[in-house]
C-alpha cells in the first residue's frame, strides 16, 4: 500500500494519539487533531501499544470505518490504553516507556479463496457463522508465520479448530494498512 501520510504527518498523528492518552492520565483537555485532510475521511484504524521491552501493552481498533479518522484514532487510543480487557489500564508512570504504533486500514474486500491472502501485505478477516477473527498485516511476519500457519492461528483466534479455515461456509476478506510508529 502506498503511503498516504508524509513523515511529518505521521509524527503529528503519533503526537496526537500520545496526547489523547496523556490527557486522560493527567485529567487535562484532549489535544486538537492535526490539520490533515485525511483525518476528516471515514477510515478505520488500530492503535497498538508496546511496553519498554517491546511486549504488547494494548491493541484496540476496528475493521469497518464508521467515523472520521481523527475520532477513530482518539477512540482507539483511549481504548488501547485503558480498556483492552487483556491488560490493566495504563498507569501515568508507564506512558514514558510505552511506544505507539498506528495502523490505518483500507476498506476490507472479499476474496474467493484464502490462498489469495499475501503474508506481510494483507490483513485478513475470517468469518464463519457467528465466529470471526482478524490479523493485521504485520502480525504474521512479526510471528514468523507462513500462510497456512497464519490461517491456523486465525482459526484458533475465532474459536475454531486449526483447520477451521478450510471448512465450508468460511468467508475471508483482506485489507491493507499503512503502519507506522514511534
Amino acid at each position: 500500500m502506498a503511503n498516504v501520510f508524509s513523515e511529518e504527518e505521521r509524527r503529528e498523528l503519533l503526537a496526537f494519539v500520545r496526547g489523547v492518552i496523556e490527557s486522560e492520565l493527567m485529567n487535562t483537555e484532549p489535544p486538537v487533531p492535526p490539520a490533515i485532510a485525511q483525518l476528516r475521511e471515514s477510515r478505520a484504524c488500530f492503535v497498538t501499544l508496546h511496553d519498554i521491552t517491546g511486549n504488547l501493552r494494548g491493541c484496540i481498533g476496528n475493521i469497518e470505518a464508521f467515523e472520521p479518522l481523527a475520532d477513530n484514532l482518539a477512540r482507539n487510543a483511549y481504548n488501547a490504553a485503558f480498556s483492552d480487557p487483556r491488560f490493566a489500564p495504563l498507569a501515568p508512570e508507564e506512558l514514558g516507556e510505552t511506544s505507539i504504533e498506528l495502523s490505518i486500514l483500507t476498506k476490507p474486500e472479499p476474496i474467493a479463496d484464502p490462498t489469495q491472502f499475501v503474508v506481510g501485505e494483507d490483513g485478513i478477516i475470517l468469518r464463519q457463522g457467528t465466529r470471526g477473527a482478524v490479523f493485521l498485516p504485520q502480525v504474521a511476519p512479526e510471528q514468523g508465520w507462513d500462510q497456512e500457519t497464519t490461517l491456523a492461528y486465525l482459526s484458533h483466534k475465532a474459536g475454531l479448530p486449526a483447520d477451521g479455515w478450510k471448512q465450508p461456509g468460511t468467508s475471508f476478506q483482506t485489507f491493507r494498512a499503512e503502519v507506522f510508529g514511534e
